[in-house]
């Protein structure tokens, strides 16, 4: 019984660990989308500063732990990137990441993704219309128009 133990054990360790990197990837992207999904909404409706907008992503970024295998650099790292709205209602949001992957899994995870010396990068974009097409005229005639 020991001998298949001690043959059993390793390859369970490395079948964990092989697993892990994945799982904590589309975590990471999952909470990325999700936030992305709802700045889209936030820069559609919002009057606020662009500091105002990147704090609302960074809290909601703060749900992915700060460990190099879900996240690198803490919240200083997080690239967060708007744009709009524009004439036609298009918004458009784009939040980068990075991640470290776990040794084994490396060169396996450098393949796939955007790397670097730091590590791999990791980037969700969602884009949305706020406007729906049958709407006529700019938000300046519409302001103009209500007072």
């Amino acid at each position: 019984m020991s001998v298949e133990a001690a043959v059993l054990l390793p390859v369970l360790l490395t079948l964990v660990a092989l697993l892990a990197q994945p799982v904590c990837v589309l975590y990471t992207r999952s909470v990325m989308a999700s936030a992305a999904g709802e700045l889209v909404r936030l820069v559609a409706t919002t009057r606020g500063s662009q500091e105002d907008v990147r704090a609302y992503a960074l809290r909601r970024l703060a749900a992915v732990p700060d460990v190099s295998i879900f996240h690198e650099g803490g919240p200083e790292a997080w690239v967060v990137e708007t744009g709009g709205p524009d004439d036609q209602g298009g918004v458009s949001v784009s939040i980068e990441g990075r991640v470290r992957p776990l040794p084994l899994l490396g060169a396996i995870v450098w393949a796939l993704g955007e790397r670097d010396g730091e590590g791999v990068a990791v980037r969700v974009e969602a884009t949305g219309e706020v406007r729906s097409s049958w709407v006529g005229g700019s938000y300046g005639e519409w302001v103009g128009m209500w007072g």
